[in-house]
């Protein structure tokens, strides 16, 4: 692919986005058989491999294991880790964690991509208020995403949102659009303006993905050169969805018809 045509957005057709349907399918039916398996006493390395073994059962891909030098299939981030956990044998689940699994594949040559907070046993009360609230930033960011409106609006409705719970929005990381790659323009970022950024037309497939912290917004890196953590070492949560922009409005490519991701 040419510089050119890397840099700018590409419209999926009606076939195209069909077949990113089904590449978020695996991912969405991966993502819900974690949520229901994580428990005490689990490592993350093992979670890891169980997303990848039940990937590769459905005929798609890991789409991170390898990207960018990232040494995993799944991240799986935990409590005050926002987002791009490793995988470890050593790192054990315990009750009270907060989760985050992000995951996605590749099948046919087209990606898909989505994340969900889980917690493992019991949450606390603030555990429990801010995986709502992430999850509803996630809903009014999709709902945002129609033709005429703008790439702003949809992080203007994450951001007045998370705010008015008294939480804050995570600014180093957005979403992205999605297609042949795991990463392609435009940036859909999680704060700013309405009406900012590039006008929304059909065709666009965009993941949106609101990173919530329970204090402030500011995040640092591990050593690892990979995790990401709460610069004050609070909570976050995770969520994430990859959808096509249509004149019926949005349509989300990870999710099974009207079930939503824990």
């Amino acid at each position: 692919m040419d510089a050119s045509r890397r840099d700018r957005i590409v419209l999926k057709t009606r076939d195209e986005i069909a077949r990113l349907r089904e590449a978020g399918l695996v991912v969405h039916e991966v993502l819900a058989e974690l949520a229901r398996t994580v428990a005490p006493g689990m490592t993350t390395l093992e979670a890891d491999r169980l997303a990848a073994s039940r990937a590769r059962e459905r005929g798609a891909e890991p789409a991170f294991l390898g990207y960018l030098g990232y040494p995993a299939s799944l991240c799986i981030s935990v409590n005050d880790e926002v987002v791009h956990g490793i995988p470890s044998p050593t790192r054990v689940l315990r009750d009270g964690d907060l989760v985050k699994l992000d995951f996605g594949v590749v099948r046919g040559g087209w990606v898909g991509d989505a994340a969900v907070t889980v917690a493992v046993g019991r949450p606390s009360a603030e555990a429990a208020r801010l995986i709502e609230t992430t999850r509803g930033a996630l809903e009014r960011g999709i709902a945002a995403a129609v033709p005429g409106r703008h790439v702003g609006d949809i992080g203007a409705a994450v951001h007045a949102f998370v705010e008015s719970r008294a939480f804050s929005v995570v600014r180093e990381f957005s979403g992205h659009g999605v297609g042949r790659r795991l990463h392609e323009p435009p940036h859909v970022p999680n704060y700013g303006p309405a009406g900012a950024g590039e006008p929304l037309r059909p065709g666009m497939v965009l993941a949106v993905e609101p990173m919530v912290n329970a204090g402030t917004w500011q995040v640092r890196h591990l050593a690892d050169g990979w995790t990401a953590v709460t610069a004050d070492g609070r909570l976050s949560a995770h969520f994430e969805h990859t959808i096509a922009v249509t004149e019926d409005g949005p349509l989300v490519l990870t999710a099974a018809g009207r079930e939503r991701l824990p």
